[in-house]
């Protein structure tokens, strides 16, 4: 642990534990903080490192976040009211100076949101309004602090046990402006999964939105939520990468341009958002899929094939064996699965769009891209469905479903290479 070798040496870096994989060092080489190390510390390991080391600039992530308040010598306003810290920097001096960038991150969000998505301001929006944020930790003081200072909101913290819980949400404050969920709720691996189901997020029906700290998946189970309810929602990649410009020029003691959020945000899509095939079996979607991941240098799955090797079996084989029945619950499990991941391309079955789950977890973290064929060029050789009900009859079936999923359309060029291109200039890859 702790870093080692060059690592060990660069000026910026993040400090947590577990780390596992994190997307601050591609922002902060985008922002001129570089290079930048991950340092994965036990407790005992973090006081030495933060008063020893050779850093001149820190991110601070969980467990440590109140630990770096504690060891800074100099604190930010807003680091002296929330005693938490995720942004350390050493002086000319020598002093190490603590600030709260979430708090200026979640700000620039909550500004960009309410501009771009409800027309007004912050404090139009939400001045001596009720914001409710789910949890308490340390993300949620930072929001609430936020929501306080730059909206002037009436915060109300809920969490799962005291006088605000989850039970009595819907009863006291269907008068809400605002929902901010700070919990990891439906963080990845743990997608789409939410705090609130759909009745109770409905039941608050004077809502102007729904905001959520967790950045992946791209879409979180409360933004879903939000979605299929018609309500304006932004999950955290914003604040993200807003916080990181903030502590970056911290690191480097210059003013950096704002637009550079957007930017980067709209670049970490572009490259981790999965690519998603869609259509009529036999319509192309595998060798399309294979072809698009060749030319963006992208893994590919083919959900089917995906089945096969979690089942031992292949998807025809279970269907006879089986029954159609047991070979969706199979493929929802492994849909749920693999698009979870970021930055893949993925194959479906001509059938994904049977169950409604699956739409959920597709669309969370992807775009979705229906491959249209002309029936007259669909093969149903090995495809047990289209040989017992038909192609038309499947197509009868299916075409509203997977017009209704999709983000963009591809008429079929003739070619999977020519098909690959045209995904890719299509989605702007």
């Amino acid at each position: 642990m702790g870093g080692e070798g060059r690592g060990a040496q660069a000026p910026f870096g993040l400090v947590g534990h577990p780390l596992g994989h994190s997307w601050s060092p591609e922002i902060h080489a985008r922002l001129g903080s570089w290079p930048y190390a991950l340092h994965d510390l036990v407790p005992e390991e973090v006081g030495p490192f933060l008063r020893e080391g050779t850093w001149q600039g820190l991110n601070v992530t969980i467990p440590y976040k109140r630990l770096a308040a504690d060891l800074a010598d100099v604190r930010s306003p807003a680091v002296e009211r929330l005693g938490a810290a995720n942004t350390l920097v050493r002086d000319e001096g020598g002093r190490i100076v603590a600030e709260n960038t979430d708090v200026l991150g979640f700000s620039w969000m909550l500004a960009r949101f309410c501009r771009e998505r409800l027309g007004a301001s912050p404090r139009a929006v939400l001045e001596r309004r009720k914001a409710l944020v789910l949890g308490s930790g340390g993300a949620s003081q930072a929001v609430r602090y936020a929501l306080e200072e730059v909206a002037g909101a009436h915060v109300v913290i809920v969490s799962r046990s005291g006088d605000e819980t989850y039970r009595t949400l819907a009863e006291r404050h269907a008068d809400a402006a605002l929902v901010v969920n700070t919990t990891p709720v439906g963080m990845y691996p743990n997608c789409p999964a939410s705090p609130l189901d759909d009745a109770t997020l409905g039941a608050l029906t004077e809502l102007a939105g729904v905001l959520d700290v967790v950045y992946n998946p791209c879409r979180t189970g409360l933004c879903l939520a939000a979605e299929r309810l018609g309500l304006p929602f932004e999950s955290g990649l914003p604040m993200l990468v807003a916080q990181a410009l903030y502590a970056s020029e911290l690191f480097q003691g210059r003013d950096l341009d704002d637009s550079l959020v957007g930017q980067i945000g709209r670049d970490i899509l572009s490259s981790t958002l999965n690519v998603v095939l869609i259509g009529m079996p036999g319509a192309g979607k595998t060798s399309c899929g294979r072809a698009l991941a060749r030319l963006l240098g992208r893994p590919f799955v083919d959900l089917d094939d995906a089945i096969e090797l979690e089942c031992g079996r292949s998807p025809e084989r279970i269907i006879r064996e089986d029954g159609e029945p047991a070979f969706r619950e199979a493929e929802s499990r492994v849909t749920a699965r693999c698009a979870s991941g970021s930055g893949l391309v993925i194959a479906c079955g001509g059938g994904v769009v049977t169950r409604a789950d699956n739409y959920a977890a597709l669309h969370q973290n992807g775009t979705i891209v229906l491959v249209d064929r002309p029936l007259n060029q669909l093969s149903s050789q090995g495809r047990p469905m289209s040989q017992d009900k038909g192609v038309e009859r499947l197509a009868r079936e299916r075409m509203g479903l997977y017009r209704a999923w999709a983000d963009v359309t591809l008429a079929c060029t003739g070619s999977a290479e020519g098909d690959a291109r045209r995904v890719r200039a299509l989605l702007g890859l």
